[in-house]
């Protein structure tokens, strides 16, 4: 069983797909990696979904991802003695510390001490989802008296953005701790690390994870986009997520950002998600929007790696024909002549590393010669990582003797994971190669197949062998 396409679809997994119906059926609708988000449901409602997706996978034989998305700090306000309050336009209110006084038209508490610590001057702080805008005229270490700039309706619990500020704080939570200690256990293949602001954030993820599971920096703070590369290079991969990223810059600023994003992931060879509000109308509507369809072509063209449905698939009303319908617009995208041109029109020059030089080798075999599929024999998915970023126009197998790593490359661009036996010598590999590609039906006898290998086999990250097979 395998995609007729090389873009990936991420599922969010909630209240609307649990049951193992639903779940099968999202699967062969498209979805090649399940989100679990924890900042809904327990643990045991988690756990009961991953068990489900385990017993697709094993129903189907294909190895299915599971990224866990960790829910990050929750900057709120306190609540209202008498329920919402209006704000306008040039009045005076108070944000402070006193956490058991309930607020009013002047004030409302502001139980984040990291947020006051990090103010300056004429700075803006955005609360319910940037709808309404205070600025700062006076601080200090446990108060803020603001400016209404943009009012409102303002009630208990909303959020509080600080835009331009990198908040003095860990982007990992106590319950984010023990969410992904618990995750870890279930043996999810990917961690989505939320309010990523600096590359130390992520080094702060793998110190814990120790190789367990891949790291995701979620890129939701314009904070992260000053250290865009940074953080980039100490990523495993990286999710766009675009609302977030919308609440505290210009609407106008985050298309240009996204495809800088996915840009310079392509480069660095890591796989990037783009999310967010992708079918948004969905939620409530059979079809999408054509500029929702337009938006999902988009970050195919740009050449993302895998495109997320949130409530569209976990609380929507129409969770499989959201995702069957996501499947038809990357084929249909990854169909049209222009794709492949600006795909080409995309590369960005490999790193003179023996990796890289072996997948733009395979790129250029791929380009000279009639190649039915590409192969990366790999241990820890490095092989195929470096061929996936070099977009080849033929299909990439990897082969893994690891199931974890099988899992994990479910997310990556063009690459068919299949779980295989560990092999002890090239003539083998071959063999195997050529035997798995007819067996999956990506070539037919008669054609040809590059593979891609790292000597000795076994040992991660050591890709240095191309060679090149016809099948009998």
């Amino acid at each position: 069983m395998h995609r007729d396409r090389n873009a990936k679809i991420v599922a969010t997994v909630g209240p609307a797909s649990s049951d193992r119906k639903t779940i099968e059926q999202l699967f062969r609708a498209g979805a090649d990696v399940f989100r679990l988000n924890f900042s809904h449901g327990t643990h045991e409602d988690h756990k009961n979904r991953l068990e489900i997706i385990r017993s697709v996978e094993r129903d189907l034989g294909r190895p299915i991802g599971v990224l866990l998305d960790l829910q990050g700090p929750k900057l709120r306000i306190g609540q209202f003695t008498d329920g919402p309050v209006l704000l306008e336009p040039g009045d005076s209110f108070r944000l402070d510390l006193e956490r058991n006084v309930k607020g009013d038209r002047q004030r409302v508490s502001l139980p984040h001490p990291e947020i006051f610590a990090a103010l300056e001057t004429g700075a803006n702080l955005l609360l319910d989802d940037g709808r309404i805008r205070l600025e700062v005229e006076h601080f200090g270490p446990d108060f803020a008296e603001t400016r209404v700039i943009n009012g409102g309706i303002l009630s208990d619990r909303k959020g509080v953005n600080v835009p331009g500020v990198v908040l003095p704080m860990s982007a990992m939570t106590e319950k984010d701790r023990k969410d992904l200690e618990y995750g870890l256990t279930l043996g999810v293949d990917w961690i989505a690390l939320s309010f990523v602001q600096r590359p130390e954030d992520i080094q702060e993820v793998k110190d814990i994870v120790q190789g367990r599971a891949g790291i995701i920096a979620k890129l939701e703070k314009p904070a992260s986009i000053t250290k865009l590369e940074d953080i980039i290079d100490v990523s495993d991969a990286v999710m766009v997520a675009r609302g977030d990223l919308g609440v505290e810059l210009l609407a106008e600023q985050v298309p240009a950002i996204q495809k800088r994003i996915v840009r310079l992931c392509r480069r660095f060879g890591k796989p990037v998600i783009v999310a967010t509000q992708m079918l948004e109308s969905m939620v409530a509507a059979p079809v999408p929007t054509r500029a929702e369809a337009s938006d999902v072509a988009t970050a195919i063209y740009d050449g993302a790696d895998a495109v997320m449905l949130s409530a569209e698939s976990a609380s929507g009303k129409y969770p499989v024909e959201a995702v069957s319908i996501m499947n038809r617009i990357i084929a249909q995208t990854e169909a049209d002549p222009y794709y492949r041109e600006t795909i080409r029109a995309s590369y960005s020059p490999a790193r003179s590393e023996i990796a890289d030089a072996i997948g733009l080798a395979m790129r250029n075999v791929v380009d000279l010669l009639d190649v039915a599929v590409t192969v990366a024999y790999t241990s820890s998915g490095y092989s195929a990582l470096r061929v996936a970023r070099e977009r080849p126009e033929a299909r990439i197998i990897g082969m893994t003797p690891k199931l974890s790593t099988a899992r994990s490359l479910a997310l990556v661009w063009g690459v068919h994971p299949v779980l295989t036996h560990n092999v002890e010598g090239v003539s083998e590999m071959t063999e195997f190669a050529c035997k798995t590609a007819l067996n999956e039906g990506l070539a037919k006898a008669g054609q040809t197949i590059v593979i891609a290998a790292g000597m000795p086999f076994g040992s991660a990250g050591t890709t240095n062998l191309l060679r090149i097979a016809t099948l009998e």
